[in-house]
């Protein structure tokens, strides 16, 4: 049974430490894990009941009164988990990326438009990667300098991805009157 990337990430931080609806959003929130997963506010508790269903998670008999579910990761929850980042980590898949879809297009742009565009994105994947350096530099002011491999990782690939783009499109937006080859 193969994991979608979110329910992957839900999995992943279950399984780091159990814990209900709530607190992961706020672990998404601190971590930055929208920047690179789709995973909306509201289907926190839709991964996590399919994740219920499908005996990854279990929330063991809770108190009585006013508690929140908190969920545990299974045995099962553990092994999929594994199976699906080692999926991840060791298969290159294709990627669709949006930029792509624009590029095959061009005939629909003049070239003043496309030299815009790029100059656009340039400037917004500059901010990413700026964001992305305040957010690294957060995590190891808070880790004392030494965050976890994986932390370390996703920053690397993330800020290596994004600048290998923003060198592709300023090469592209130097080019006099939109000549791309």
């Amino acid at each position: 049974m193969e994991l979608t990337p979110a329910e992957l990430t839900v999995l992943g931080l279950i399984i780091e430490r159990p814990q209900h609806g709530y607190d992961l959003e706020q672990v998404i929130e601190q971590r930055g894990i929208r920047r690179w997963t789709e995973i909306g506010f509201s289907s926190i508790y839709y991964l996590l009941g399919k994740l219920e269903q499908r005996g990854l998670l279990h929330v063991p008999e809770a108190p009585t009164g006013k508690s929140r579910r908190v969920f545990h990761a299974t045995e099962e929850g553990r092994r999929a988990a594994a199976r699906g980042v080692l999926t991840l980590v060791a298969d290159a898949r294709p990627v669709p990326h949006p930029l792509l879809v624009g590029v095959a297009n061009l005939s629909l742009l003049s070239a003043q438009q496309y030299a815009q565009a790029l100059r656009t994105r340039l400037a917004q994947v500059e901010a990413q990667i700026a964001a992305v350096q305040d957010a690294q530099a957060i995590q190891e002011r808070d880790t004392q300098g030494v965050p976890p491999l994986a932390t370390r990782e996703l920053f690397s690939y993330s800020l290596s991805l994004m600048e290998a783009e923003r060198q592709w499109l300023a090469s592209r937006v130097q080019e006099p009157d939109g000549e791309q080859d």
